[in-house]
């Protein structure tokens, strides 16, 4: 290269499929696109293994070309996922994957994007995550990977795999860094509008919607009362006492239909409540006060054992990327990737 010319664009390729969920594929899509009005050097396609239009999960309708239509090395392929890949991967997806691996420096799956790297061989001995939903499936379909059901996206050498849906913007965000430095990236974030780098990992997510349903009626009702009002007296004894049951007998149904105890349930709820807080812009301690936690020192000792990030670290997400010494670059999920992913200048 002669001095002061441009370096090379890198292309990124994006592999659509029949049935593929649209902001899996259009989440990186919109961050590499960005990444270029920005000044970042990528050129983005958007690939299906046959070519011409695919119909997304959702019925909108994408323009594709061949995967043989590509000549030339790939800088990034990515494979989207959809609701049914868990299932049964569509016809030559999984050829698709292989062909186009071979030929890129890094390959990266969003959401259940995983199954298909995982039919497709490439992520044998390796760690990796998926959909909170799906990780359980994975690592029992395919025993000899190493499933991370926690992370919001695992690198693990030249290959990436992350959670459900938006981890993909999360994914692409810590890419575009490792491509260009974190002041793009951050730029690009502060245009989308999301984080850089997001605190956490998927268990953070309603503790509402992951818990399971209860068979027991009484029990159910408790949990309503938990996260309607997370503040409230939610003590075992005040607990067995609106269930009408010892604090033994409520202990043990918690671990049965629930899978915790009930500290740790209302816990979950009031560190829920607090996020909600902090993103709404509420102060510390009247975050800890609000949400039940109490006083700033429990807030912090909460956040640090769940999210690896004090609050006040938290309410400044956008201002972190993972690469320094803050405690935001600490995060569970984000941080086990981004600051060891190598450089691809």
């Amino acid at each position: 290269m002669r001095t002061g010319e441009r370096p090379l664009r890198r292309i990124v390729c994006v592999l659509a499929y029949e049935g593929v969920r649209l902001l899996d594929v259009t989440a990186p899509l919109e961050v590499f696109s960005t990444a270029v009005d920005l000044g970042a050097r990528y050129e983005v396609v958007l690939l299906s293994p046959d070519g011409g239009p695919v119909t997304t999960s959702s019925g909108t309708r994408l323009l594709t070309d061949p995967v043989d239509a590509l000549t030339g090395r790939v800088h990034t392929l990515i494979v989207p996922g959809s609701p049914a890949l868990p299932r049964r991967l569509p016809d030559g997806l999984a050829d698709a994957v292989r062909t186009l691996h071979s030929a890129s420096w890094r390959t990266a799956s969003v959401c259940t994007g995983a199954f298909a790297l995982a039919e497709a061989g490439l992520l044998r001995d390796r760690r990796a995550t998926t959909h909170w939903r799906h990780t359980a499936t994975l690592a029992q379909r395919h025993p000899d990977i190493d499933v991370d059901a926690d992370a919001i996206f695992v690198r693990d050498g030249r290959i990436f795999t992350s959670a459900g849906v938006s981890a993909g913007l999360d994914l692409a965000l810590a890419l575009v860094e490792a491509d260009e430095g974190p002041d793009l990236a951050r730029e690009v974030a502060r245009d989308l509008v999301v984080f850089l780098q997001r605190p956490g990992g998927q268990s953070q997510f309603s503790v509402a919607t992951r818990t399971p349903a209860s068979r027991h009626s009484g029990l159910t009702a408790l949990l309503r009362s938990i996260d309607a009002d997370p503040a409230a007296d939610h003590s075992l004894p005040e607990l067995a006492r609106r269930a009408g049951l010892s604090a033994r007998h409520l202990t043990r149904l918690f671990r049965d239909e629930i899978g915790d105890t009930p500290g740790g349930y209302v816990e979950s709820v009031r560190l829920e409540a607090a996020r909600t807080l902090l993103d709404s812009g509420g102060t510390v301690t009247a975050t800890a006060r609000l949400s039940g936690l109490g006083s700033d020192e429990t807030l912090r000792r909460v956040f640090l054992r769940h999210l690896g990030v004090t609050p006040s670290a938290y309410r400044a997400r956008f201002r972190t990327t993972g690469r320094g010494g803050s405690e935001g670059g600490r995060a569970r999920g984000a941080a086990q990737s981004a600051d060891r992913i190598a450089e691809s200048r």
